[in-house]
């Protein structure tokens, strides 16, 4: 009853009036955080979050994280709202925004949208296939397993039970690979078996914006955003979080370094020149995968008015 009232709604939405998500990212450091700020100020609306990490209550510093000042300006949603020990996907956040946006909208024309998650934007763009949820039982024993075997020993594992998949999956991610066997161990068939690669009709139209740093100076901020999370305190904040370092969620960069550092296997120094090394090789991955979508229109990051006029000339 409750999704047949939601589904009608938005009917009615989309032939009364038009609805838009304005969509701000790129990669880690570009500056979308205080982008979406100043554009949602102008439209004097709110800002959903899609980044995967800045999900989670307990990592605030190795996730930039908008600070108190910045929560102040705008609401934010989708920031620290679940713990590092919960199960989230891609899917949950599609149907969460999509639930969200049906609130927004009753009072707002325009939503703005900052990240640099490309699965969660394009879950929320252009859908997700309904996967069975996750058997906790199986999650720990695929965890054990890649912390005592190693990750190659599964790419092998998913090459064998899923070719399809494992030809076009990220096979230097471990989360998209234990992800597919998760599927394949619970229900039996491969999870290329569950991708239709399908669009879902949207009630409310998108506009993408991207933000692209010259590469010298996205590295610039990267090294300079790096030494201000140590300097606030990233090393306790992960020594906090020792004792659930298991948690898939806390494989990420930032925290698996200082982990490593707390585990003696490398000095503090080695562990940022890592950190910063690795978030300059997220970005590159994360600006590969924006570039494949020609429907985001780039502009320097500082830009702000040429984005505003861009987003109103979409809107008339």
């Amino acid at each position: 009853m409750r999704t047949m009232m939601r589904k009608a709604w938005r009917a009615m939405m989309s032939q009364s009036k038009n609805k838009y998500l304005v969509i701000i990212l790129g990669p880690t450091a570009s500056g979308k955080t205080d982008a979406a700020i100043q554009i949602a100020e102008i439209f004097k609306t709110e800002i959903i979050s899609a980044d995967s990490r800045q999900l989670y209550k307990e990592l605030n510093i190795g996730t930039a994280v908008p600070d108190q000042d910045q929560l102040k300006k705008i609401r934010h949603h989708f920031v620290q709202t679940i713990s590092v020990q919960d199960y989230y996907n891609a899917s949950k956040f599609e149907n969460d925004v999509l639930y969200m946006l049906d609130r927004l909208f009753i009072e707002k024309d325009i939503v703005v949208m900052a990240g640099g998650s490309g699965m969660y934007i394009n879950a929320v763009c252009y859908g997700i296939d309904d996967l069975p949820s996750m058997d906790p039982e199986v999650r720990e024993n695929l965890a054990h397993r890649i912390k005592n075997e190693g990750i190659e020993n599964l790419r092998l594992e998913l090459k064998e039970i899923d070719p399809e998949y494992y030809s076009k999956v990220d096979l230097k991610n471990p989360n998209r690979i234990l992800k597919a066997l998760e599927i394949y161990y619970m229900t039996g068939s491969p999870y290329s078996s569950f991708l239709s690669g399908q669009k879902k009709e949207r009630f409310f139209k998108i506009i993408k914006i991207g933000l692209n740093p010259y590469r010298e100076e996205l590295y610039r901020r990267i090294d300079r955003r790096v030494d201000e999370m140590i300097t606030k305190g990233l090393v306790d904040e992960v020594r906090s979080l020792y004792g659930i370092k298991d948690c898939n969620a806390l494989n990420t960069v930032g925290y698996k370094e200082i982990f490593d550092y707390l585990d003696g296997k490398q000095t503090l120094d080695q562990a940022i020149s890592l950190i910063k090394r690795n978030t300059r090789r997220y970005a590159r991955r994360q600006l590969t995968w924006f570039r494949k979508d020609k429907t985001i229109r780039w502009f320097e990051s500082e830009n702000i008015t040429g984005m505003v006029e861009f987003i109103r000339q979409e809107t008339r």
